[in-house]
Parts: C-alpha cells; sequence; structure tokens
C-alpha cells in the first residue's frame, strides 16, 4: 500500500470513527437511558427514533457502512502494529496497545449486539415492546451481564481514548500542555459514559 493511500485510510478510519460513529455511540447510549425511567420511556424513545423518515437508508449509509470500514480497516491497523509495551511501558504505549485491543473486542461485541437486536426486530418485525423485553431477557443472564458490561467499557473506552488520538492527528492539540488537558478531559467524558452504560444495562436487569 503507498504512503499516500495509507495516509488518506488512516485519516478517513480516524474521521469514521468521531463522525458518524463516535455520534452514534453517544446517541445510542442516550437512547437506551431512557429505561432508568421505566419500560413505557425507553418505548417512546425508540418509537420517536423508529419514526425517522428513510431511517434504514440513514442507517445503512451513516452507521453500518462507516462502522463496517473503520472496523475492517480497524483490523489490519491492529495486527499490523507494534505496540512495543513490555519495551518502553510509558502510558501513552500502554494507551496505544488498549486502543488496539477494546477496538477487536468492541467490533465483536457491535456485531453481536447488532444480531440479538436490531437484525431480530428486522427478521421477525418486533415492536418497539418487544425489543424492550429482549434486551431485559438479555440482561437478566448474568453471562450476558457481565458480557455487555465488558463491551460497554471496551466501546467507550475505544472512543474516549480515540478522540484524544484524533485531536493530536487533526492538529488540534499539538503541545503536551494541550495533550495533557486532552488527556483528563477524556478520562472524564469515559467515567461519564461508562456510568451512563452501566446504570442503563443495570436498569434493563432489573426489570428480569
Amino acid at each position: 500500500m503507498s504512503t499516500q493511500r495509507s495516509f488518506f485510510n488512516r485519516r478517513l478510519h480516524s474521521l469514521l470513527g468521531v463522525i458518524p460513529v463516535g455520534f452514534f455511540l453517544i446517541e445510542h447510549l442516550y437512547t437506551n437511558y431512557h429505561i432508568t425511567g421505566g419500560k413505557e420511556s425507553f418505548v417512546e424513545s425508540v418509537n420517536w427514533l423508529w419514526g425517522i423518515p428513510i431511517l434504514l437508508v440513514l442507517e445503512v449509509l451513516f452507521i453500518f457502512l462507516p462502522l463496517m470500514y473503520h472496523g475492517i480497516y480497524g483490523l489490519y491497523i491492529a495486527f499490523r502494529a507494534d505496540n512495543n509495551v513490555s519495551q518502553f511501558g510509558t502510558f501513552r504505549n500502554i494507551m496505544f496497545m488498549l486502543q488496539r485491543v477494546t477496538g477487536v473486542i468492541t467490533l465483536i461485541f457491535v456485531l453481536w449486539h447488532i444480531w440479538q437486536t436490531r437484525v431480530q426486530v428486522a427478521i421477525y418485525g418486533w415492536t418497539s415492546t418487544q425489543l424492550a423485553d429482549q434486551t431485559v431477557a438479555i440482561m437478566s443472564n448474568n453471562i450476558w451481564l457481565i458480557v455487555y458490561m465488558v463491551g460497554l467499557l471496551c466501546a467507550v473506552f475505544h472512543f474516549c481514548n480515540g478522540m484524544w488520538s484524533f485531536l493530536v492527528s487533526w492538529g488540534v492539540t499539538v503541545g503536551p500542555r494541550s495533550q495533557t488537558i486532552s488527556t483528563y478531559i477524556w478520562g472524564a467524558v469515559f467515567v461519564a459514559m461508562s456510568f451512563v452504560g452501566i446504570r442503563t444495562i443495570l436498569a434493563f436487569a432489573s426489570l428480569g
């Protein structure tokens, strides 16, 4: 692969990780968080989402295709990366390694999550209430509960640490001070998003 093409692919991979994949993660957490207000609140939020015109077209063009490109090219990067953690052991080198590891885990988790929910909705024509019941059933299983928590934390970490890298590679945070501040900011975002996600998972489980 030529240097110019590799540079373009990496930039596109980085950009798609923020827009629209990162935005979708935030929206997904927000929509699912409505379950903390009760099953009816979740169903209402899903119905509003499903009422968006040409939703399927938007999902394919702005979620599934970008997600697949980001995930597949991310695998290519992950398996060709030279982590060198044991040799250097610096904080950023460790974060570099974790970014690759959580990327692989997140891709597997997201694909399975899509199968358990979105694909099942399409195949069986589930209503939003049936989707809620399916999610409650999944979270009521202790094994799936742990899987979803791990998957959530990996996805959120991958997004937040990816945002730190995105700001560096796109020339937004170029100096040590700005990068340090960015580390604290995205660390706080990671904690906040993880709290929202875990509380959501536990709210689903409590209804089982």
